[in-house]
């Protein structure tokens, strides 16, 4: 919105101090002295560069910890990364997913339990989420560390389980601190 500048002389004048005030006004301040304009610097009209002190502060710490922590290459995970997204859905769910956009409402760890056991318990635990309008959980079923040459025997079950199952939309594995690829995050779809 454009303003209109009215000329000076339509502008309002500062309404008059009456002689009191301004008595008052110069015994609060005291004496002062007037500033001599011409020993005033004028601003430069080139600004110096910025510079991000904060970022140099960041990669210096980052740097220092990098030097004096041991670096362990398990920490790092890379595959075994279960993804579906049903048909028919937009793949920006599964991106919306595996980024952690969703609020995890519900959570079953598999842990200790056997293929058979587990297979129950997520069917039990899916369908009382769905009761309860939870409609973004995790399940945990662990790495298979110690399934020794079968491999992730839990894991395989879980993906096998969820592919079929028609009330879910999409599952990811989750971030790697909700679990990384010992868990998985799964979205359902609402009644």
């Amino acid at each position: 919105m454009n303003r209109v500048r009215r000329p000076r002389e339509d502008r309002k004048s500062p309404p008059a101090v009456a002689p009191e005030d301004r008595d008052l006004f110069r015994g609060a301040i005291g004496s002062v002295r007037p500033l001599n304009l011409d020993a005033v610097p004028l601003p430069s009209s080139t600004r110096p560069q910025p510079r991000a002190r904060q970022f140099e502060l960041d990669e210096a710490a980052v740097r220092g910890e990098m030097l004096t922590h041991q670096f362990d290459p398990g920490s790092i995970e890379i595959g075994d990364e279960i993804l579906y997204l049903k048909p028919g859905q937009p793949a920006q769910l599964l991106k919306q997913l595996r980024r952690g956009h969703f609020s995890v409402r519900a959570e079953i760890d598999l842990h200790q339990m056997t293929v058979a056991v587990a297979r129950e318990a997520i069917k039990g635990f899916l369908s009382e989420a769905k009761a309860h309008d939870e409609l973004c959980v995790r399940i945990v079923h662990g790495k298979g560390l110690r399934s020794a040459s079968r491999g992730p025997v839990v894991k395989r079950m879980t993906e096998q389980l969820l592919r079929r199952r028609d009330d879910v939309l999409a599952f990811a594995s989750a971030l790697p601190v909700q679990g990384g690829t010992g868990a998985v995050l799964v979205l359902l779809r609402r009644d």
